[in-house]
């Protein structure tokens, strides 16, 4: 458009090739310019490119760490609920048994009656979770909040 415009202002043909070549190296500068703008995003975009591809592999180990911790954390659960059963028997044995009391002391049948009793008041509470995991993460996470869909995991991004 510009040279069309200088072409009609009818100056010489001379200082109107020199407008028309000043325009053309004004728009070849921005075109350069341009290109390594154009060099510096595909640069940029590889490396978050990169760095999305290792987060996504961190994210990948962080799954599997928290599923095998879970895993851990069911069956210790189990254990303990399964041990515990096993003591709340031999605590009601005990205390049932009449050679059981003779055998132990007044104080330890105070203690074991305790015991009985606390253990009872437990089994009969929701199960119970590890304190140390509830408090400390319970304002930051619940393991209910966590979600483990892995549909994202088989997205393939082009």
């Amino acid at each position: 458009e510009q040279g069309l415009q200088l072409l009609e202002l009818g100056g010489s043909v001379e200082e109107d090739y020199i407008r028309i070549a000043r325009c053309f190296e004004a728009t070849r500068q921005r075109c350069c310019r341009l290109e390594q703008d154009g060099r510096r995003a595909r640069e940029q975009l590889a490396r978050v490119e990169a760095e999305r591809a290792a987060l996504e592999v961190k994210l990948k180990h962080a799954r599997n760490q928290v599923e095998v911790e879970m895993k851990k954390r069911h069956r210790a659960e189990a254990e303990l609920e399964k041990q515990e059963r096993k003591l709340q028997l031999v605590l009601e044995l005990l205390m049932r048994e009449p050679w059981g009391t003779e055998a132990l002391s007044r104080e330890q049948c105070s203690v074991l009656s305790a015991l009985a009793g606390w253990r009872l008041g437990a089994a009969l509470a929701p199960i119970r979770r590890s304190s140390a995991v509830d408090e400390s993460c319970q304002s930051l996470l619940s393991h209910s909040d966590i979600s483990y869909d892995r549909t994202e995991d088989d997205v393939v991004r082009s």
